[in-house]
């Protein structure tokens, strides 16, 4: 998908029924009522040689309050933010009215990609409201007719430069996603550590919150940016994508992803939530440090358990925040027992941060930016080779290797090879004999002595092999000793 294509306009101007056109397929109802479309619905829209995403949305109404009209609008305003481009539907026949003016000023300050279209402009009915649609100040109109598939071809046209503009863009564009598994040269190998590489407004620090529904997400974002940028709401399941925003948070320069909320994969049936929790774990990877979000009254359930340790597996740094702080009363009693929890149901992650917070008063915040940043600079951390190899003799000696089948396993030589997360490799014989435990020994005495706690850690074991340069080499035998060997010369 090049773009992402937004239909808006009031209540049954053809929004649904333009959408199904370009889908091909009925997935959105239509009905001459009013307001049947609630909630937005994405397809893979297909025009002429143009493939992009298109949302249909709900018809804007002049509601602003908490109501549902009000929220949908709410809604509705959000997908323009997230939309690439566009397209401002208004009915032919019933020419431009005081809503549709209000809405188009709403569009000009929103959205830099803005398409005017006027729909039921079949015959001479939606003559003058064309010409009306001039007046809206948002560039030539195109008429077309959802219904029976006119304009097509003119809407082609109009989107045909911006689909280059966006050809090489999605919705998470490739070139915001960090730098992972970083090769460390061999001339740095015995240097000290290397500075962590600081977030500028170019290469923002990005940051994910994953977690359950109606764990707070979207108010924590919205707290941290200092503005209401993202729907939120006492439903459970509102965020359906996985949106960016950028912000300046305690003077770090970040771009933070919400997304949608992850439940267990036998609860999710509906498409667009599939595709949602899809959207969301593609997140994770555009992402350096994982903030995994915990209900203060449900902590540590299996789907927590999960998300925090896909997070692990993808190699990003993982903070771990437990919302709604300000609703419990026994703080002390309940910290110590979210601890307890953390360290028995999460060990791959021992010694990660665990903040308190409020996403609604946004108490703990200055204590989670503090401990985001800590993560992200363990998660670059480089270790000298001459320490990480007195530190292996030193492990060795405490507790040796074991020797199966009287063969003692010996550790020759460690490095480090990447960071970010942290990895190495460890030079033995014979590596596939080393026991799980005695792996998870010395992983977690690289944490407790190199202050790497709770990031990924990727150690790998190898066998030097036998330096023996004649041992795979086939050798003729020569001629004047084939007589001693009983073997007939080969003849000539």
């Amino acid at each position: 998908m090049s773009f992402t294509l937004a239909i808006v306009g009031r209540p049954n101007v053809g929004k649904s029924t333009l959408f199904n056109r370009l889908v091909g397929r009925r997935l959105a109802l239509v009905d001459d009522r009013p307001g049947v479309t609630r909630d937005l619905r994405e397809g893979e829209a297909r025009l002429a040689d143009l493939r992009f995403t298109v949302i249909d949305t709900a018809g804007l109404e002049e509601a602003t309050d908490e109501s549902l009209p009000g929220r949908m609008r709410k809604l509705t305003e959000r997908a323009v933010e997230m939309a690439d481009v566009c397209l401002f539907l208004i009915d032919g026949r019933a020419g431009v009215t005081a809503a549709d003016e209000v809405f188009a000023d709403i569009l000009r300050r929103k959205n830099a990609h803005v398409i005017l279209g006027v729909n039921k402009a079949e015959g001479q009915a939606a003559e003058a409201g064309a010409l009306e649609a001039f007046g809206l100040g948002l560039g030539d109109p195109v008429r077309m007719s959802a219904e029976h598939g006119e304009g097509m071809d003119d809407l082609y046209r109009t989107l045909q430069p911006l689909a280059d503009e966006f050809a090489e863009k999605a919705r998470l564009d490739p070139e915001m996603a960090p730098e992972v598994d970083v090769a460390i040269g061999e001339e740095d190998e015995d240097g000290e550590e290397a500075a962590v590489p600081q977030p500028t407004r170019a290469k923002p620090l990005q940051i994910a919150v994953i977690g359950r529904p109606n764990a707070g997400k979207s108010t924590l974002i919205n707290r941290i940016v200092g503005e209401d940028r993202l729907l939120t709401g006492p439903e459970a399941g509102i965020t359906r994508d996985a949106i960016s925003l950028a912000a300046d948070w305690g003077g770090t320069p970040v771009r933070i992803f919400d997304t949608a909320g992850m439940r267990k994969r036998a609860k999710v049936t509906d498409k667009i939530e599939k595709l949602s929790v899809a959207d969301g774990l593609r997140a994770v990877r555009f992402a350096e440090v994982v903030v995994v979000l915990l209900d203060v009254d449900t902590p540590f359930e299996t789907q927590d358990l999960r998300i925090a340790d896909f997070a692990e597996t993808e190699g990003r740094a993982v903070v771990v925040a437990v919302n709604k702080w300000d609703l419990e009363e026994d703080r002390q009693g309940k910290l110590a027992e979210l601890k307890t929890m953390f360290e028995k149901l999460l060990p791959q992650l021992r010694g990660a941060p665990l903040v308190t917070v409020s996403a609604l008063t946004g108490r703990g915040l200055d204590r989670l930016h503090d401990a985001i940043l800590q993560a992200y600079t363990t998660w670059n951390r480089r270790i000298g080779t001459a320490k990480l190899n007195q530190w292996l003799s030193a492990m060795t000696e405490a507790h040796p290797p074991p020797a199966p089948g009287g063969r003692r396993i010996r550790l020759r030589y460690m490095t480090q090879v990447k960071t970010r997360p942290p990895g190495f490799i460890v030079m033995c014989s014979h590596p596939e004999d080393l026991p799980a435990s005695y792996r998870r020994y010395l992983v977690n005495g690289l944490r407790t002595d190199f202050d790497l706690p709770g990031t990924p850690i990727r150690m790998t074991f190898r066998s030097q092999g036998d330096k023996n340069p004649f041992k795979e080499r086939k050798f003729h035998t020569p001629s004047r000793l084939r007589k001693h060997t009983g073997k007939p010369s080969p003849k000539r």
